[in-house]
């Protein structure tokens, strides 16, 4: 890390790019959380639900690529090994054992919901004292927001219909 952009973290940084660690374990967790329900789902409206999926996956492995950039920018190591994922992860990972879209869509809703506590306590963490991650953090917050609201109104389409 350069010295200047040091330099304007206000926070201890090996603190700070723990957290991140953590998130970033978090992110490998649902991009494969996402992933594979996108491969074993099976129900009603299918197909839309698979294309949220791996919509979601994508966005979650553009997450984990914000996250190491920003480990590397203040001096960090990112995560090296994926079996340390489960002992960082804020969210945990829950595997599909119910393939039904219901049971999958519930499991990533609730890992959204996850997620948007873990962003909204590093912004909180981060507000006027580290503008960069600040905004990092809501950048993907903003994703996370919209990812829980994509699979709840998906969830409430599919209810409809089965009614």
């Amino acid at each position: 890390m350069g010295t200047k952009g040091r330099e304007i973290v206000d926070l201890n940084v090996d603190e700070l790019i723990e957290l991140l660690n953590k998130a970033l374990a978090d992110e490998w967790l649902a991009y494969y959380q996402y992933w594979i329900g996108a491969k074993v789902v099976k129900g009603i409206m299918k197909e839309a639900v698979v294309t949220e999926l791996l919509e979601h996956a994508n966005d979650e492995l553009r997450h984990a690529d914000m996250l190491v950039n920003r480990i590397l920018q203040l001096g960090g190591t990112p995560i090296l090994k994926p079996e340390e994922w489960y002992a960082m992860t804020n969210c945990g990972y829950e595997a599909p054992e119910d393939f039904g879209i219901k049971k999958i869509l519930e499991q990533n809703i609730k890992g959204e919901q996850c997620a948007i506590d873990v962003y909204e306590n590093l912004m909180n963490l981060t507000k006027e004292k580290d503008p960069i991650t600040y905004n990092m953090a809501l950048a993907i917050l903003t994703d996370e927001v919209e990812h829980e609201e994509d699979l709840q109104a998906l969830l409430e389409d599919i209810q409809t219909t089965l009614e």
